[in-house]
């Protein structure tokens, strides 16, 4: 299959790497395409995972395909692959909205509802094309890069709830997105989809809780030393908010609690049994991590949190725990967090009753 991946950070590098690897034809676009240079001129990327060491050509020839042109690089793409941030998504919703045609798919792992601005940009550009946005609840891998020409991928997911929107294409998107990626799963819709993102639930109780010892020393692991039971029983309450706002939408089981991430004897979770483990042990998430700049802060609590508790808000589900870690996020970026770009409000849904939500979900945005 045809498919392109955008951007340049971790996951892009590892989703470049296994589609390659997996006989799909690759185009690869940043917006910094100078970066690439040092990848390029050497033509091969390095990649360390369970199966050992081992390059991928990228080369342009049955290789990694780079463009420095975003048009030319999703021209002739069946799937497009955007593991961008979810902060980054305005700017190339609005990018790529003219370049995009019928019957495309583009893929946000995971979305935080960027389904929705992504598609709002398409129309916004004139673009009459049908095109299908789905979005899920992580990054296909667990991911770090080390420097311009090497990746080393601790984990891959084994299932990845995916919701569509509009969701009248979900049958067709899914067929697509399950060639390039097997384990994808179905969810109801689109906003099923952003309400199954881990990020948003795992980072805010471990950045919060750990501000002390992140601020004192050089590097920290949240996920390691930073993981203990007292802040596992804070995202525990959070994740439990989750569920029930969920829930309230009528959205069905599996909610994938994220207590299964950390077990090995629960229901699989999306990088399946003892995926906490596979994370701490590569010993990759020791970094320094700014409190008011990393995406821990500026994604997963103002964008993903921020909407969690904007739906609560919809659905009249009391979620204190969100609303709590987002006064504390306020308090030490001097940034209201509970006000991102991805709330209800700030996306013009919050008027929306039931009924026309769903019809919303369902058939998108009229031309």
């Amino acid at each position: 299959m045809k498919v392109c991946v955008i951007g340049g950070g971790h996951g892009s590098y590892a989703a470049a790497a296994e589609l390659s690897e997996n006989n799909h034809h690759v185009s690869w676009w940043r917006r910094d395409g100078a970066a690439f240079s040092p990848l390029v001129e050497r033509g091969l990327l390095d990649v360390d995972d369970h199966r050992g060491h081992r390059q991928v050509r990228v080369d342009g020839g049955d290789g990694i395909q780079v463009f420095t042109a975003l048009g030319d690089a999703v021209s002739n793409a069946e799937v497009i692959v955007a593991p961008v941030p979810a902060f980054a998504h305005e700017s190339l919703a609005r990018e790529l909205a003219p370049h995009l045609r019928d019957g495309q798919v583009v893929y946000l792992p995971p979305g935080s509802f960027g389904s929705v601005v992504f598609a709002r940009a398409v129309r916004d550009a004139g673009n009459h094309a049908d095109v299908a946005f789905a979005e899920t609840g992580t990054l296909p891998y667990l991911a770090r890069k080390h420097g311009d020409t090497r990746v080393v991928v601790s984990g891959y997911a084994t299932r990845l709830p995916t919701g569509v929107f509009p969701a009248r294409h979900t049958d067709r998107a899914l067929g697509l997105l399950a060639e390039v990626y097997p384990a994808v799963e179905r969810s109801e819709d689109a906003l099923s989809g952003a309400l199954m993102n881990a990020g948003p639930i795992i980072h805010p109780p471990l950045i919060l809780m750990n501000a002390g010892p992140l601020e004192h020393f050089p590097s920290w692991d949240i996920h390691n030393e930073g993981t203990q039971e007292s802040i596992r029983r804070v995202t525990s309450a959070l994740d439990a908010e989750r569920i029930a706002v969920r829930e309230a939408l009528g959205y069905s089981a599996p909610h994938f609690p994220l207590a299964d991430h950390y077990t090995a004897d629960g229901d699989e979770w999306m990088y399946g049994n003892a995926a906490h483990e596979k994370l701490t042990d590569s010993g990759d998430w020791r970094e320094d991590i700014d409190l008011t700049t990393h995406r821990y802060m500026t994604e997963d609590v103002e964008i993903g949190l921020a909407l969690l508790s904007s739906v609560g808000r919809w659905a009249s589900v009391p979620t204190p725990v969100a609303d709590g870690l987002l006064a504390l996020a306020g308090a030490v970026t001097g940034r209201a967090a509970s006000a991102g770009s991805r709330t209800f409000e700030s996306l013009g849904m919050a008027h929306l009753d039931r009924p026309s939500l769903q019809r919303f979900l369902h058939e998108g945005f009229h031309q």
